[in-house]
Protein backbone atom coordinates (compact mmCIF):
# COMPACT_ATOMS: atom_id res chain seq x y z
CA UNK A 1 0.00 0.00 0.00
CA UNK A 2 1.30 3.56 -1.05
CA UNK A 3 0.16 6.83 -1.32
CA UNK A 4 0.36 8.32 -5.20
CA UNK A 5 -0.07 12.45 -5.71
CA UNK A 6 -1.94 13.38 -8.80
CA UNK A 7 -2.38 17.14 -9.79
CA UNK A 8 -5.50 17.05 -12.31
CA UNK A 9 -6.05 20.87 -12.55
CA UNK A 10 -3.88 23.58 -10.91
CA UNK A 11 -4.47 23.62 -7.17
CA UNK A 12 -6.24 20.31 -7.76
CA UNK A 13 -3.56 17.81 -6.39
CA UNK A 14 -5.72 14.41 -5.01
CA UNK A 15 -4.33 12.06 -2.26
CA UNK A 16 -4.75 8.62 -3.87
CA UNK A 17 -3.91 5.13 -1.97
CA UNK A 18 -2.57 2.73 -4.55
CA UNK A 19 -2.54 -0.97 -3.53
CA UNK A 20 -2.28 -4.56 -4.96
CA UNK A 21 -0.83 -5.88 -8.16
CA UNK A 22 -3.25 -5.37 -10.77
CA UNK A 23 -2.88 -8.75 -12.52
CA UNK A 24 -6.82 -8.84 -12.34
CA UNK A 25 -7.42 -5.67 -13.37
CA UNK A 26 -7.43 -1.53 -11.74
CA UNK A 27 -10.67 -0.59 -9.78
CA UNK A 28 -11.59 3.25 -8.46
CA UNK A 29 -13.30 3.63 -5.51
CA UNK A 30 -14.83 7.10 -5.06
CA UNK A 31 -15.84 8.11 -1.58
CA UNK A 32 -19.01 10.36 -1.38
CA UNK A 33 -19.88 13.11 2.08
CA UNK A 34 -18.17 13.59 4.52
CA UNK A 35 -16.31 10.26 3.44
CA UNK A 36 -12.44 9.99 2.50
CA UNK A 37 -10.56 6.88 1.35
CA UNK A 38 -11.24 5.25 4.75
CA UNK A 39 -14.68 4.67 3.85
CA UNK A 40 -13.23 1.26 1.58
CA UNK A 41 -11.40 -0.16 4.76
CA UNK A 42 -13.87 -3.30 4.87
CA UNK A 43 -13.79 -3.36 1.02
CA UNK A 44 -10.49 -2.86 -0.34
CA UNK A 45 -8.45 -5.53 1.02
CA UNK A 46 -10.95 -8.48 -0.69
CA UNK A 47 -10.42 -6.73 -3.84
CA UNK A 48 -6.81 -6.58 -3.46
CA UNK A 49 -6.58 -10.38 -2.54
CA UNK A 50 -8.50 -10.97 -5.64
CA UNK A 51 -5.79 -9.63 -8.11
CA UNK A 52 -6.62 -6.22 -8.48
CA UNK A 53 -4.75 -3.05 -8.44
CA UNK A 54 -7.12 -0.34 -5.94
CA UNK A 55 -7.21 3.38 -6.51
CA UNK A 56 -8.44 5.32 -3.39
CA UNK A 57 -8.31 8.63 -3.87
CA UNK A 58 -9.25 11.61 -1.11
CA UNK A 59 -11.51 13.60 -3.84
CA UNK A 60 -11.51 17.18 -4.50
CA UNK A 61 -12.65 19.09 -1.57
CA UNK A 62 -11.23 16.06 0.60
CA UNK A 63 -7.38 16.21 -0.31
CA UNK A 64 -5.52 18.90 1.55
CA UNK A 65 -4.09 20.15 -1.93
CA UNK A 66 -7.27 19.92 -3.62
CA UNK A 67 -9.20 22.59 -1.83
CA UNK A 68 -9.88 25.70 -4.82
CA UNK A 69 -12.26 28.05 -4.13
CA UNK A 70 -15.80 29.66 -5.43
CA UNK A 71 -18.75 26.63 -6.51
CA UNK A 72 -17.66 26.53 -9.91
CA UNK A 73 -14.59 24.97 -8.86
CA UNK A 74 -17.00 21.94 -7.73
CA UNK A 75 -18.66 21.03 -10.83
CA UNK A 76 -19.34 17.55 -11.99
CA UNK A 77 -17.22 17.73 -15.23
CA UNK A 78 -14.59 19.03 -13.24
CA UNK A 79 -14.85 16.34 -10.56
CA UNK A 80 -15.25 13.23 -13.65
CA UNK A 81 -12.30 14.96 -14.86
CA UNK A 82 -10.27 13.85 -11.65
CA UNK A 83 -11.20 10.10 -11.30
CA UNK A 84 -10.04 10.41 -14.93
CA UNK A 85 -6.31 11.62 -14.02
CA UNK A 86 -6.65 8.98 -11.30
CA UNK A 87 -7.10 6.31 -13.66
CA UNK A 88 -4.26 7.98 -16.20
CA UNK A 89 -2.02 6.46 -13.34
CA UNK A 90 -2.47 2.95 -14.41
CA UNK A 91 -2.44 3.31 -18.38
CA UNK A 92 -5.78 3.66 -20.79
CA UNK A 93 -6.91 0.39 -20.12
CA UNK A 94 -10.40 0.46 -19.07
CA UNK A 95 -10.83 -0.13 -15.20
CA UNK A 96 -14.10 -0.74 -12.80
CA UNK A 97 -15.63 2.04 -10.71
CA UNK A 98 -17.04 1.84 -7.40
CA UNK A 99 -18.71 4.50 -5.70
CA UNK A 100 -20.80 5.58 -3.10
CA UNK A 101 -22.94 8.63 -2.56
CA UNK A 102 -21.68 11.99 -3.85
CA UNK A 103 -18.92 9.18 -5.60
CA UNK A 104 -21.78 7.63 -7.49
CA UNK A 105 -23.08 10.57 -9.23
CA UNK A 106 -19.30 11.06 -10.42
CA UNK A 107 -19.70 7.23 -11.41
CA UNK A 108 -22.86 8.12 -13.27
CA UNK A 109 -21.15 10.53 -15.00
CA UNK A 110 -18.39 8.56 -15.68
CA UNK A 111 -20.75 5.89 -17.08
CA UNK A 112 -22.42 8.28 -19.54
CA UNK A 113 -19.24 10.86 -20.83
CA UNK A 114 -16.51 8.38 -20.40
CA UNK A 115 -17.66 4.61 -21.08
CA UNK A 116 -14.38 4.04 -23.05
CA UNK A 117 -12.49 4.49 -19.69
CA UNK A 118 -14.83 1.93 -17.44
CA UNK A 119 -14.58 -1.86 -17.59
CA UNK A 120 -17.97 -1.57 -15.15
CA UNK A 121 -19.39 0.70 -12.95
CA UNK A 122 -20.74 -0.12 -9.50
CA UNK A 123 -23.05 2.08 -7.68
CA UNK A 124 -23.86 2.06 -4.17
CA UNK A 125 -26.87 3.90 -2.59
CA UNK A 126 -26.85 6.92 -5.22
CA UNK A 127 -29.82 6.60 -7.83
CA UNK A 128 -29.40 7.67 -11.49
CA UNK A 129 -29.25 11.75 -11.26
CA UNK A 130 -32.35 11.27 -14.45
CA UNK A 131 -34.25 8.52 -11.89
CA UNK A 132 -33.44 10.90 -8.90
CA UNK A 133 -35.25 13.80 -11.06
CA UNK A 134 -37.79 12.21 -12.08
CA UNK A 135 -38.76 10.73 -8.69
CA UNK A 136 -39.02 14.57 -6.83
CA UNK A 137 -42.83 14.11 -7.55
CA UNK A 138 -42.76 10.78 -6.08
CA UNK A 139 -41.32 11.68 -2.57
CA UNK A 140 -37.68 12.06 -3.30
CA UNK A 141 -38.43 16.19 -3.10
CA UNK A 142 -39.25 15.55 0.37
CA UNK A 143 -36.12 13.39 1.34
CA UNK A 144 -33.87 15.05 -0.64
CA UNK A 145 -34.86 18.85 1.12
CA UNK A 146 -31.60 18.68 3.61
CA UNK A 147 -29.56 19.87 0.33
CA UNK A 148 -30.92 23.25 0.28
CA UNK A 149 -29.98 24.47 3.86
CA UNK A 150 -26.33 23.05 2.78
CA UNK A 151 -26.09 25.06 -0.07
CA UNK A 152 -26.75 27.94 2.23
CA UNK A 153 -23.61 30.17 2.93
CA UNK A 154 -21.66 29.81 6.20
CA UNK A 155 -24.46 28.73 8.20
CA UNK A 156 -23.99 24.62 7.65
CA UNK A 157 -20.27 25.76 8.93
CA UNK A 158 -21.97 26.76 12.19
CA UNK A 159 -24.13 24.70 12.49
CA UNK A 160 -21.72 21.54 11.64
CA UNK A 161 -18.23 22.61 12.57
CA UNK A 162 -18.10 25.80 14.54
CA UNK A 163 -18.51 23.96 17.61
CA UNK A 164 -15.63 21.30 16.71
CA UNK A 165 -16.77 17.99 15.34
CA UNK A 166 -19.11 16.97 17.85
CA UNK A 167 -22.40 18.59 15.91
CA UNK A 168 -21.62 17.00 12.97
CA UNK A 169 -20.29 13.07 14.66
CA UNK A 170 -23.94 13.65 16.51
CA UNK A 171 -25.28 14.35 12.99
CA UNK A 172 -23.55 10.89 11.44
CA UNK A 173 -24.38 8.96 14.35
CA UNK A 174 -27.88 9.61 14.00
CA UNK A 175 -27.95 8.81 10.16
CA UNK A 176 -26.61 4.99 10.92
CA UNK A 177 -22.73 5.28 10.35
CA UNK A 178 -20.76 3.25 12.84
CA UNK A 179 -19.23 4.80 15.29
CA UNK A 180 -15.49 4.71 14.15
CA UNK A 181 -16.22 5.86 10.83
CA UNK A 182 -18.05 9.20 12.44
CA UNK A 183 -15.61 9.76 14.57
CA UNK A 184 -13.01 9.80 11.45
CA UNK A 185 -14.44 12.18 9.07
CA UNK A 186 -16.03 14.40 11.76
CA UNK A 187 -12.19 14.84 13.21
CA UNK A 188 -11.33 15.60 9.44
CA UNK A 189 -13.97 17.66 8.54
CA UNK A 190 -12.92 19.92 11.57
CA UNK A 191 -9.56 20.53 9.71
CA UNK A 192 -9.48 23.94 8.62
CA UNK A 193 -11.49 24.65 5.65
CA UNK A 194 -12.44 21.40 4.89
CA UNK A 195 -15.82 21.31 5.36
CA UNK A 196 -16.37 24.63 3.62
CA UNK A 197 -14.69 23.13 0.53
CA UNK A 198 -16.79 19.16 1.13
CA UNK A 199 -19.87 21.57 1.54
CA UNK A 200 -19.15 22.96 -2.36
CA UNK A 201 -20.30 19.52 -3.84
CA UNK A 202 -23.73 20.61 -2.68
CA UNK A 203 -23.27 24.42 -3.41
CA UNK A 204 -21.97 23.79 -7.02
CA UNK A 205 -25.36 22.36 -7.79
CA UNK A 206 -27.08 25.41 -9.06
CA UNK A 207 -24.05 26.36 -11.29
CA UNK A 208 -23.78 23.29 -12.65
CA UNK A 209 -25.19 22.49 -16.39
CA UNK A 210 -23.33 18.98 -16.49
CA UNK A 211 -25.89 16.00 -17.07
CA UNK A 212 -24.75 12.32 -16.98
CA UNK A 213 -26.33 10.78 -19.63
CA UNK A 214 -27.62 7.16 -20.30
CA UNK A 215 -24.86 4.73 -18.67
CA UNK A 216 -23.27 2.70 -21.44
CA UNK A 217 -21.50 0.21 -19.06
CA UNK A 218 -21.82 -2.75 -17.53
CA UNK A 219 -23.62 -1.73 -14.04
CA UNK A 220 -24.34 -3.09 -10.64
CA UNK A 221 -26.62 -0.97 -8.70
CA UNK A 222 -27.23 -1.49 -4.94
CA UNK A 223 -29.26 0.14 -2.53
CA UNK A 224 -30.40 0.07 1.01
CA UNK A 225 -33.93 -0.32 1.49
CA UNK A 226 -33.85 1.66 4.49
CA UNK A 227 -31.68 4.63 3.22
CA UNK A 228 -33.26 7.92 4.47
CA UNK A 229 -32.02 10.05 2.04
CA UNK A 230 -32.66 8.03 -1.28
CA UNK A 231 -35.53 6.56 -1.68
CA UNK A 232 -37.50 3.34 -3.79
CA UNK A 233 -39.26 5.24 -6.69
CA UNK A 234 -35.54 6.64 -7.79
CA UNK A 235 -33.73 3.28 -6.78
CA UNK A 236 -36.18 1.40 -9.37
CA UNK A 237 -36.41 4.16 -11.72
CA UNK A 238 -32.49 3.83 -12.47
CA UNK A 239 -32.81 0.73 -14.88
CA UNK A 240 -34.39 3.18 -17.14
CA UNK A 241 -31.17 5.03 -17.37
CA UNK A 242 -28.45 2.66 -18.28
CA UNK A 243 -28.44 0.95 -21.72
CA UNK A 244 -25.82 -1.46 -20.67
CA UNK A 245 -26.25 -5.04 -18.82
CA UNK A 246 -27.25 -4.13 -15.24
CA UNK A 247 -28.39 -5.81 -12.09
CA UNK A 248 -30.12 -4.13 -9.25
CA UNK A 249 -29.85 -5.51 -5.69
CA UNK A 250 -31.46 -4.54 -2.78
CA UNK A 251 -30.37 -4.78 0.85
CA UNK A 252 -33.36 -5.24 3.18
CA UNK A 253 -31.68 -4.35 6.29
CA UNK A 254 -29.73 -1.38 5.26
CA UNK A 255 -29.30 2.02 5.27
CA UNK A 256 -27.09 4.67 3.52
CA UNK A 257 -23.65 3.62 4.64
CA UNK A 258 -22.95 0.75 2.51
CA UNK A 259 -19.33 0.64 2.51
CA UNK A 260 -18.78 0.89 6.16
CA UNK A 261 -22.12 -0.70 7.19
CA UNK A 262 -22.69 -3.33 4.59
CA UNK A 263 -18.99 -4.28 3.14
CA UNK A 264 -20.32 -7.79 4.30
CA UNK A 265 -22.91 -8.17 1.72
CA UNK A 266 -21.18 -5.52 -0.70
CA UNK A 267 -17.88 -7.52 -1.10
CA UNK A 268 -19.35 -11.23 -3.02
CA UNK A 269 -21.50 -8.68 -5.17
CA UNK A 270 -18.66 -6.71 -6.45
CA UNK A 271 -16.32 -9.64 -7.05
CA UNK A 272 -18.85 -11.51 -8.97
CA UNK A 273 -19.61 -8.46 -10.94
CA UNK A 274 -16.12 -7.40 -11.70
CA UNK A 275 -15.30 -10.73 -12.59
CA UNK A 276 -18.71 -11.04 -15.03
CA UNK A 277 -17.13 -7.67 -16.67
CA UNK A 278 -13.01 -7.88 -17.31
CA UNK A 279 -12.98 -5.41 -19.78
Amino acid sequence: MRFREVTSAPGVTLDVQVSGTGSAGSVLLLHGFPQDHTAWAGVAPHLVAAGYRVLAPDQRGYSPRARPPGRPAYRLDLLAGDAIAVLDLVGPAPAHVVAHDWGGVVGWVLGGRHPERLASLTVLSTPHPGAMRAAMPRGQALRSAYVLPLQLPVLPELALGAFGARPLLSVLRAAGLPAPAATHYAARMSEGGALSSALAWYRAIPVDGTTAGRCRVPTLYVWGARDPALGRAAAEGTAAFVTAPYRFVELPGAGHWLPEAAAADLVPLLLEHLAEHPG
